[in-house]
């Protein structure tokens, strides 16, 4: 929360502007696009280009080194070669995007380098004012953070001008400076295509082909210390969810039965339908061909008490497994054109950053279940609230459908003690064999499930959700049900795997109960404990296909089948539309 001794209520005079520069200043910025579409062929005035440049070289630099230059190309010739190699990465870009997402990539366009006036590079040097520049001894790459200072009063100085400016970034830079002939001293960090327009977008490009969304400024403010915020990323999802539409989920019904099928014929897939109506309020739903797949990971103090005979160092070599795209789930997922993250949130080791890799890990492990809480309060709300900042964060980042996914040897014990204590059942009757253990280690897992919750009833009352993550829980166990509630708040759907993800499930039921009518179940694990909790929630599994590997390849599995439910309801033919005749009205004309 913020720092009331420190933060006033009222604004001191001081040098400010008037309030009416300040408002015209508030609506450039609020004005600023990133153009690339209705560039007019009207070229820019010389005064008006000096004077955008200008504003450019105004803005301040690491030791005043304005380590920026600007090189301006009108030039046809030029600008065809430019835009041929941008086109060239596009086309391998592409290539790279999962299928759900290369559809909507598609529809983009990423430069007017050949319809805008003006090309204009923007390069920085670290090689300019010597070798003690104040600032750069420490962070050299200031100097790159200075260019961009001068990019944006370029930006804006030309969104005052009524001039569009659009920053391509699909380049090799040394490709670049082979076609410019730029010294090697200097790189071009910005390739901005500059002229007028046929009118300015409402909102960002990106935003209004659904690629991305901007994030609210109170998902960007901590005061005093990281994840201190206005109000808490769990509070503020909690109180986002809200029931189904019922308006949207009335007029799919409606339009079910208008199309040329008998009623009630496909089944699941037509209650599917009218549940995606009410989760996103659009009535018929839209198919959510961009879906991602977050696969979060930790590592569980309980292996030390003898449940599986897989070490915990395998849950460290499945995460680079999973970078590297060796993995059950990412077969699966190239299959049904989903993307893959993963998240640590509980590694016992550390990983480099990589591509698809979120690190957000609370701490390097749980503790031991069987004889030691898994893990502090505060801790388990910091992994609940990783998982509600991993979802509507890749929904800001497009994601139209969310995936549970996870990895951590020993995650089924856990798991089995959270369903057992909220299902009330035995353990002896939901503890399952996870990995493939034998029948003495079964009889031990069974065991430490009920020395665990022996141990944690003692300790207190375990309604709390937060205390029963804290208890019995796992930190990808806490961390996705935290992504189940912020999937429900962002009112997209979340299909659910298997046991693991049914425990998660369990935990964001006590923690907003309306998170229910948001998630999916993707299939029937193998685990008893699964089907208990199934059960428990009143929840139809999509598949049955004896699965029980986890890391999200059974909810994976069923997506094709989600996306089919809506692809259905947009696209089948009414019997109207199709002029063909429906039983109701061939008895009426009998």
């Amino acid at each position: 929360m913020m720092d009331g001794e420190r933060l006033g209520d009222t604004a001191p005079t001081y040098d400010r502007f008037p309030e009416e520069a300040r408002l015209t200043l508030d609506a450039i910025i609020a004005a600023r696009r990133d153009v690339r579409r209705r560039f007019l062929p009207d070229p820019i005035p010389a005064e008006i280009l000096r004077h955008v440049l200008e504003a450019a070289h105004q803005a301040p630099s690491v030791g005043l080194s304005q380590p920026w230059d600007f090189l301006v190309i009108t030039s046809e010739l030029t600008r065809a070669k430019v835009a041929s190699h941008v086109d060239e990465e596009r086309a391998r870009y592409q290539a790279s995007l999962a299928h759900g997402r290369r559809g909507i990539f598609s529809q983009l366009k990423v430069h007017g380098i050949m319809e805008a006036p003006v090309l204009l590079v923007v390069t920085s040097t670290r090689e300019r004012g010597g070798s003690n520049v104040l600032g750069r001894y420490t962070q050299p790459e200031a100097t790159e953070y200075s260019t961009c200072l001068a990019i944006q009063n370029l930006w804006l100085a030309a969104r005052a001008e009524g001039i569009g400016v659009g920053w391509v970034s699909f380049y090799q830079p040394e490709v670049v400076a082979n076609l410019l002939g730029l010294p090697p001293s200097v790189k071009a960090l910005a390739m901005l295509c500059m002229g007028y327009v046929d009118g300015f977008d409402p909102s960002p490009e990106l935003a209004m082909f659904e690629w991305a969304s901007a994030r609210p400024l109170s998902w960007a403010v901590h005061y005093e210390r990281w994840g201190n915020q206005e109000v808490s990323p769990l509070e503020q999802a909690i109180a986002a969810i809200a029931p189904l539409d019922e308006e949207a989920m009335a007029l799919t019904a409606k339009h079910q039965a208008s199309l040329t099928k008998p009623a009630g014929s496909l089944g699941m897939l037509e209650e599917i339908s009218v549940r995606l109506a009410g989760i996103t309020k659009v009535a018929p739903p839209r198919v959510p061909e961009s879906a991602t797949v977050a696969i979060f990971a930790g590592d569980h103090g309980v292996v030390r008490s003898g449940v599986t005979s897989w070490p915990s160092a395998v849950t460290t070599q499945m995460v680079g497994n999973f970078l590297a795209g060796g993995a059950a789930i990412n077969a699966i997922a190239r299959q049904v054109g989903a993307e893959v993250v993963v998240v640590d949130v509980g590694v016992a080791s550390e990983f480099a950053p990589a591509n698809g890799l979120l690190r957000r890990k609370v701490r390097p492990g749980t503790g031991d279940i069987a004889i030691e809480p898994a893990m502090t309060l505060a801790e388990a709300r910091q992994a609940v609230e990783v998982g509600v900042e991993v979802a509507r964060e890749l929904v800001a980042a497009g994601a139209r459908l969310l995936v549970t996914g996870e990895m951590g040897i020993g995650n089924t014990t856990p798991s089995a003690a959270i369903i057992a204590e909220i299902t009330g059942m035995a353990p002896s009757a939901i503890t399952g064999r996870g990995t493939g253990i034998d029948d003495s280690m079964h009889r031990r897992k069974v065991a430490v499930v009920e020395g665990a919750l022996r141990r944690a009833r003692s300790n207190g009352d375990l309604a709390d959700p937060l205390r029963l993550l804290a208890e019995l829980g796992g930190l990808e166990i806490a961390a996705l049900a935290g992504f189940v509630v912020g999937a429900a708040a962002s009112r997209v759907p979340v299909i659910i795997d298997g046991v693991i993800a049914t425990a998660a499930l369990g935990v964001a039921a006590r923690l907003a109960p309306l998170v229910v009518e948001y998630a999916i179940a993707g299939h029937l694990s193998q685990e008893p404990a699964a089907k208990a909790m199934l059960a428990h929630l009143a929840m139809r599994p999509l598949l049955d296909l004896d699965l029980r590997l986890g890391e999200g390849t059974g909810a994976a599995l069923a997506l094709p089948l989600v996306q089919a439910a809506a692809r259905v309801a947009q696209e089948m033919a009414t019997f109207e539309s199709a002029g063909v005749t429906h039983k109701d009205e061939a008895a009426q004309g009998a």
